[in-house]
């Protein structure tokens, strides 16, 4: 078993295409981190370099509290799964899974021992002696896994396993993976883009955009308290709702929160008053998730906005309720910058801090480039009355569950880790 250290890690292509920006990151003995992000934020390559199938440009690799930089493939004890598979299509289910026990000239009695008890594991027992042109996507992926388990690796990589099947399946596998490899107790490091798969799955969670470190933690961390408005938006089905807004701290109120035609107030006892201080009359965005937005009929509070209802949708086990509010919406995808924040894991300073490499650069100022438009407020309806399209609604807003981020789309307020 092996934790992995990677620190300071920058990889550049030929060209000057810069793919991996000064990452750092500990993933512990065991763990099963997923990596995740949209396609092209560099987490296949992170994999990559962790293999040994790509050369680090700079900075340092540990595995298992040895610099592995140097180290060939074959010499850092790992097994990765790929998309595809990758199986030799003229070998059984049996002799994919024994290939790598022949190249380590294991006992042949023995192998087939292994092979036997893992395909059974795996539910594949049945299918030993058929070829991979037979099986299904699914079964597929299972001898892959298997083939890379039977040699007993401290480190399992996984590139996108299940991003070819289809949904039923993937659900299904998923939950088998986690299962599997957590039995094993290998360190796992998984990459996808399926914001499901990495919140069913993960112990942790590291979120990449364009090569650069987002945010890291456990899924409730990530989505219930993202370091940054990307990671907000990232991980939310529904969509998150961004607002425009400008704070002004009010003596006798708190900081108000100016949405345009609407508002709200966080009293002064608030934690993220502290912060908003420092952003008296400036931007700042304002998220909230579909579930902090409650229908009321009620006496007032302050703490509502309105709206009128423009569609409804209907999911199944709850409805979606889009409703015109006239508030300026923001896209997090409109900052033409990324920049990795503030509140990442203690863990990446600590590792900074144990390897001593240099401070980064002050960090480039982000430019918006998008322009602010209005868009509905999405909340949802689990029970209760519903409204009808054209109706007027007033939304409680859980203001616990509210999120501020500055104009450069970072937290404002504390973040838990």
């Amino acid at each position: 078993m092996t934790d992995v250290v990677l620190d300071g890690v920058d990889k550049v292509y030929p060209g000057g295409l810069h793919a991996v920006h000064d990452l750092g990151l500990h993933i512990r003995d065991g763990e099963l981190f997923v990596l995740l992000g949209p396609s092209g934020c560099g987490k296949s390559t992170v994999l990559r370099m962790i293999a040994g199938l790509e050369e680090i440009t700079s900075g340092d690799l540990w595995l298992g509290g040895s610099v592995a930089n140097e180290l060939s493939p074959r010499d850092r004890n790992v097994a990765m799964v790929f998309q595809n598979g990758a199986l030799y299509p003229h070998r059984s289910v049996r002799g994919n899974m024994m290939f790598p026990l022949q190249i380590t000239k294991d006992d042949p009695v023995e192998a087939r021992g292994k092979v036997t008890e893992l395909a059974r594991a795996l539910g594949l027992d049945s299918m030993l002696d058929r070829l991979p042109g037979t099986l299904s996507g699914g079964q597929r992926q299972r001898v892959a896994m298997g083939r890379a388990l039977i040699r007993e690796p401290s480190l399992f990589l996984m590139d996108e396993p299940l991003s070819s099947l289809d949904a039923g399946l993937r659900a299904e596998l998923r939950v088998e993976i986690a299962a599997l490899v957590r039995s094993t107790g290998a360190t796992t490091v998984y990459v996808t883009h399926d914001q499901v798969e990495a919140m069913t799955m993960a112990d942790r969670i590291a979120v990449m955009r364009d090569g650069v470190l987002e945010d890291v933690g456990t899924p409730e961390q990530v989505y219930q308290d993202p370091a940054t408005m990307f990671v907000a938006a990232f991980l939310s089905s529904p969509p998150i709702n961004l607002m425009s807004a400008t704070a002004w701290a009010v003596q006798d109120q708190g900081v108000v929160l100016d949405l345009g035609p609407q508002r709200l107030t966080l009293p002064w006892d608030d934690p993220r008053s502290t912060g908003l201080i420092h952003h008296h009359g400036e931007p700042v965005t304002v998220g909230l998730r579909a579930d902090a937005l409650t229908q009321v009929s009620g006496p007032a509070t302050g703490q509502e906005l309105t709206g009128q209802v423009r569609t409804l949708e209907f999911h199944g086990h709850e409805w979606l309720a889009y409703a015109e509010a006239g508030i300026p919406s923001v896209d997090a995808t409109e900052f033409t910058q990324r920049v990795a924040p503030q509140h990442v894991e203690p863990a990446v300073s600590r590792v900074k801090a144990l390897f001593r490499r240099p401070a980064p650069q002050p960090e480039p100022e982000l430019e918006h480039t998008g322009h602010h438009r209005r868009t509905d407020l999405i909340f949802r309806i689990i029970s209760g009355p519903r409204p009808q399209r054209g109706e007027e609604v007033r939304l409680a807003v859980a203001l616990d569950r509210l999120l501020v981020f500055d104009a450069r789309g970072r937290r404002i307020g504390p973040v838990s880790r």
